[in-house]
């Protein structure tokens, strides 16, 4: 009789999931026949005045910069992740792990946005962490398993409803038994030519030897391409990575990556990249290498003891202090900050969670030179993480240029976005 009665408890929770997703594949097949469904018309927005923000302006005047920078509030943007600038209007897209992407609004051409709000919610989006815009206006959203784009989003965001269309159905971005809770935070980025960039993070620290072979394959750690906004094309960019966690294509089409390393292996060791990607079908070492360090039959990677070593694999452009954790990154763009800094990398470090002195928690600056290549790494913003207590007062995902040379930093933990401006010495 238990059995009977648990067997049919599971069929019930299965069923009610079965609906929930029926209905949320409703609503999209629906809005891409542009037709209405029966969301709200009305969107509650996210307070940007109030105990909160102050208490996050109070926290950014602890935030060391360079003389002449200053960092304030752009926005309060709840689990802030990565961020798309809006090609034609003062708008941004901010991408989270939950279920929602952010529709943020600056409506007076000011220092700060005027309105925070859900975009698109009639879609049930899972782990929207990656967002980018195409030259033409679309906005392209990475979830775990599934790749979406909405035309002219920036002018179509106010109600519930959007056109919609799909770049890669549920469950084709990767083989659905390899999906995961870990590491599934996409990143996406277009190219010039309309092609689009995602990172696939694998989803073990280290995965088992049966595995190496397969996710080479199908492009699971490491970055997949497509062609465009059909889906079609898909192609296996690069590979050897860890969890790939922030992309930034440069004006000259040099496309960069930073990685995530391996836990477990003491305080010190392995180092965190930022990859530099040059053709397709590079191999950046892992699970053989993290930086230089030789990962496989290590202590986190013991089956891997006869792993033969990558045939051509690349080294690292810059290895970072052990699990800083850097994600998101940009070249900068603009031309209001000072020389050095125009056309390097800005770079965001998360901050360690396993370390027994945290580390992290901080902006870096990259140099790239005039051949290409990275120099050396430089702490930009520091002051995230309160040395006295140990404790984190924000935890940077992303960066992002506005047209005006300013650059903006998401920060999941606050749940925020902040505006670091240059005003000169």
């Amino acid at each position: 009789m238990k059995l009977v009665k648990l067997t049919s408890m599971a069929v019930a929770i299965a069923a009610l999931g079965f609906a929930s997703a029926q209905a949320a594949d409703a609503n999209l097949s629906t809005l891409q026949r542009m037709g209405n469904t029966a969301t709200n018309m009305v969107i509650p927005t996210v307070p940007q005045e109030g105990k909160n923000a102050d208490a996050i302006r109070a926290n950014l005047k602890k935030i060391k910069l360079p003389e002449g920078f200053k960092i304030d509030l752009y926005a309060v943007v709840p689990d802030a992740r990565y961020m798309a600038v809006a090609p034609s209007t003062n708008m941004l897209f901010v991408g989270t792990r939950k279920t929602t992407v952010w529709a943020v609004t600056n409506r007076n051409n000011g220092d700060a946005a005027t309105e925070v709000k859900p975009f698109a919610p009639s879609i049930k989006f899972s782990n929207p962490n990656g967002v980018a815009f195409t030259r033409d206006g679309f906005l392209i959203v990475a979830e775990s398993n599934r790749i979406l784009h909405f035309p002219a989003a920036e002018y179509f965001y106010e109600g519930p409803d959007v056109a919609v269309g799909v770049v890669v159905p549920e469950g084709k971005l990767i083989p659905v038994e390899e999906q995961s809770f870990n590491h599934t935070g996409r990143v996406v980025k277009v190219d010039k030519d309309g092609k689009i960039y995602v990172t696939l993070g694998q989803p073990y620290n280290v995965q088992p030897a049966d595995k190496v072979a397969l996710y080479d394959q199908v492009g699971i750690g490491g970055i997949v391409r497509y062609n465009g906004l059909d889906g079609s094309g898909r192609t296996v960019f690069s590979k050897g990575m860890r969890n790939p966690a922030g992309l930034s294509i440069g004006p000259k089409g040099d496309i960069w990556a930073t990685d995530n390393q391996v836990d477990g292996l003491g305080d010190d060791i392995p180092p965190g990249e930022l990859n530099k990607v040059s053709k397709q079908g590079e191999h950046f070492g892992f699970p053989y290498y993290n930086g230089r360090f030789k990962v496989a039959g290590s202590a986190a990677a013991p089956d891997l003891k006869d792993m033969k070593e990558p045939a051509g694999h690349v080294f690292p452009q810059v290895e970072f202090p052990a699990h800083q954790a850097q994600l998101g990154l940009a070249h900068y763009t603009g031309t209001a900050f000072p020389k050095k800094y125009q056309g390097g990398l800005f770079v965001a470090s998360h901050g360690s969670w396993n370390r027994t002195t945290p580390s992290g928690y901080l902006i870096n600056f990259v140099p790239v030179k005039a051949d290409g290549t990275a120099g050396a790494s430089e702490v930009f913003a520091d002051g995230f993480l309160d040395k006295a207590t140990g404790r984190a007062l924000a935890r940077p995902v992303d960066v992002a240029n506005l047209p005006d040379g300013s650059i903006l930093v998401s920060d999941d933990y606050a749940g925020a976005i902040y505006r670091i401006s240059y005003t000169g010495n």
